[in-house]
């Protein structure tokens, strides 16, 4: 266990030393949760932290290469080195901090909500789908219903149309659309959940001058208002703002 940690340390090091010497900064990302982030038709990573996080990197005067990853090994690849941060939908958790820093949140904290095909299903006693390794999933274990994890957040959705699971429980964020374009199949049941505390970029531990750069541009960001244009664009005029 001791090799195996210092190894990892060993290795965040050298990324460390890597950035310092040539500026260029693997964003690490999931690719699978629209509008946050996403691959459009071209095979390129798009989507609101695609947009939001080039800009960071401009403004840092860093070179951003994206990366993706899945995202149950989002956190371990990011300490092992494989990348420099992560911006992927990641809610600011205290678990989560003690393995990883974060910058201050870009997105503000939001509702978590239920999905079904159906009205008047009760969450509370319901088989609920979750993507696996998040704050839903966590939080779904801990109600009372019965938790199906899945590997991705189209795979939850996909168990409520299939049967599988009675409700999907995500980011309000990510289902609002969804319900949209269902022509009714999918609907909103049971109520709102705040959870989290936002949503940040994740870097090492050891990384604080990278954490540092980043939160003064986040923070430059919403004191101009371009941060706010860009969560409109996204999630639409009534979104959340700072």
């Amino acid at each position: 266990m001791k090799t195996l940690i210092l190894g990892a340390a060993a290795l965040a090091l050298s990324a460390g030393l890597a950035i310092a010497q040539d500026k260029t900064i693997r964003m690490g990302t999931e690719g699978a949760y629209p509008p946050y982030n996403f691959i459009n038709d071209a095979g390129e990573v798009d989507g609101f932290e695609r947009e939001l996080g080039d800009e960071l990197c401009k403004r840092a005067e860093l070179t951003c290469e994206w990366v993706k990853n899945d995202w149950d090994s989002i956190i371990p690849n990011l300490v092992s080195g494989n990348y420099d941060t992560i911006m992927a939908g990641m809610s600011i958790t205290a678990e989560r901090d003690e393995v990883i820093d974060f910058t201050q949140n870009y997105y503000p904290p939001t509702d978590s909500a239920y999905v079904a095909a159906a009205d008047g299903v009760d969450v509370s006693s319901a088989i609920v789908a979750a993507q696996t390794a998040t704050i839903q999933a966590g939080y779904i274990a801990e109600s009372g219903a019965t938790l199906v994890e899945f590997a991705t957040p189209e795979e939850t959705v996909a168990a409520v149309r299939n049967g599988e699971a009675d409700a999907v429980f995500a980011d309000r964020d990510y289902l609002v659309p969804l319900v949209e374009e269902s022509n009714g199949e999918l609907m909103f049941v049971g109520d709102p959940v705040p959870l989290g505390g936002g949503v940040g970029m994740g870097l090492r531990e050891s990384d604080g001058e990278l954490r540092d750069k980043f939160d003064a541009v986040i923070s430059d960001m919403k004191a101009d208002g371009t941060l706010n244009t860009m969560l409109k664009k996204w999630f639409g005029e009534d979104t959340t703002t700072y």
